[in-house]
């Protein structure tokens, strides 16, 4: 277990490095068509996405509960789902988190935060009623693995770099396209090869973007859901719990695809093209694993 943690903190610095070459590639290609110094351009483009992540990286997590439409609770407001939180956030020996409970009929849940110190954990009203009490402890014991593995915080990074990469692949797609009549042989514009090559790579980087998250999200899961087995001791219960979720699944109401990553089950039941960019892994896959830890027991 500490091993896959550690390869996975390995693997953020990775993910990170790869995302700044994305957004470099980026900056080079717009001075293709603007015609300046490509280290100056590539240098600002570089910036402008690292104040935007470091934005997001305090805003995100009230983004995505406002998205969702949360409200914090206190013990006396559900007794039932504060006492399992609290419970095993002792059992791990970190600081409670804040609970929030969001009033939807899709079973499903999430965890936010920058780290275990500013760390939210939420579930719908759907999971409360059909989970029975040490299934919804298996749930919350994966989200409080996020919590605990730090995915929380690497999760709020990449999603903004991801964004980050679409916003400027966006502009400058539409500069490409709409400045073309202003080109001239001083700059990349006189080069036609340059010009498709660069546009090849406006509309490839996101794609590159959104499946390397999609690949770090997946592994994230199996990592939570093998942390919150060891905490639980009762791996069994969270795979009954990810039956439930795939049998009586539904999309969630309030939910975009920038926080699709965060729940523990896709709240949007992508079609067959999509799933190359899903967040999560197949849910039969995860029982699967989760009844191989629980023969280790």
């Amino acid at each position: 277990m500490y091993r896959a943690i550690a390869a996975n903190k390995r693997n953020t610095i990775f993910i990170i490095a790869l995302f700044v070459i994305i957004i470099a590639v980026l900056g080079f290609v717009a001075s293709l068509f603007m015609g300046g110094d490509p280290y100056l351009i590539t240098g600002g483009t570089l910036l402008g996405a690292g104040v935007y992540s470091l934005i997001q990286y305090f805003a995100a997590s009230g983004q995505a509960l406002a998205i969702s439409g949360a409200r914090e609770i206190q013990k006396r407001d559900d007794p039932r789902l504060y006492r399992i939180v609290e419970n095993l956030a002792i059992t791990n020996g970190m600081p409670m988190p804040k609970v929030y409970i969001i009033n939807d009929d899709a079973p499903n849940a999430f965890a936010t935060g920058r780290d275990p110190k500013h760390a939210v954990v939420a579930a719908t009203t759907g999971l409360l009623a059909i989970m029975e009490d040490d299934e919804l402890e298996g749930v919350m014991a994966h989200e409080l693995g996020h919590v605990q593995n730090y995915d929380i915080r690497v999760s709020t990074i990449v999603f903004g770099l991801v964004v980050a990469v679409g916003f400027i692949a966006d502009i400058l797609l539409r500069f490409s396209f709409f400045s073309g009549g202003n080109r001239n042989n001083n700059n990349g514009g006189g080069n036609p090869i340059l010009l498709v090559l660069g546009i090849v790579a406006l509309i490839v980087s996101p794609l590159v973007a959104g499946v390397v998250q999609a690949a770090v999200s997946r592994q994230r899961e199996y990592l939570a859901d093998a942390t919150g087995a060891m905490t639980t001791r009762h791996p069994e219960a969270l795979a009954s719990a990810l039956g439930k979720l795939a049998a009586y699944g539904r999309p969630v109401k309030r939910q975009n695809s920038s926080m699709a990553h965060m729940w523990i089950s896709d709240p949007n039941k992508p079609g067959l093209i999509d799933k190359l960019f899903s967040t999560h892994p197949p849910i039969a896959e995860r029982v699967e694993r989760l009844h191989k830890i629980g023969g280790g027991f």
